[in-house]
């Protein structure tokens, strides 16, 4: 009896283990991928990307890119978020990238985002005297270059 009383005890312990490492798919359903399983899928006939944090399996899409098949290799099992915000995509093609979403990338492998401040100083003194004197010169300038002008017209 001593040892189905042990052996009971080892599995309660187990299971109150299991659920504190559970991992985090299990609890909202969503499943998470690490880098390096994203990373693999990186060829034409199984391609995955990363754009904020979310994981795609874009193989059946490869063909149908309006920009090639070429531009998506290129970021093929990596993190894609900076090309895909710098090519400016549609909302169209925003919404048509949720048919491929499959899970999100793993807390971990998530990059850092620094929050650097940022402080803007304004000093009054910028604001009185350069708001007014460059435009001054420059229409004085005018102003003298257009009389030279007239008068070199008027003696010829």
């Amino acid at each position: 009896m001593g040892e189905e009383t042990e052996s009971s005890v080892k599995r309660e312990n187990q299971d109150v283990k299991d659920e504190n490492t559970r991992a985090p798919e299990e609890d909202s359903g969503v499943k998470y991928y690490k880098r390096e399983e994203v990373q693999i899928h990186n060829m034409s006939k199984d391609t995955w990307l990363i754009i904020h944090d979310k994981v795609y399996d874009i193989t059946s899409f490869m063909e149908e890119h309006p920009g090639g098949e070429e531009v998506l290799l290129e970021q093929a099992g990596a993190d894609a978020t900076e090309s895909f915000e710098d090519v400016g995509h549609s909302t169209d093609a925003r919404e048509m990238l949720q048919q491929y979403y499959i899970g999100e990338l793993h807390m971990d492998d998530r990059k850092k985002v620094s929050k650097k401040e940022v402080y803007i100083t304004t000093s009054k003194d910028t604001r009185s005297w350069t708001t007014w004197l460059i435009p001054t010169i420059a229409a004085v300038l005018v102003g003298v270059m257009y009389r030279y002008y007239m008068l070199e017209h008027k003696s010829s």
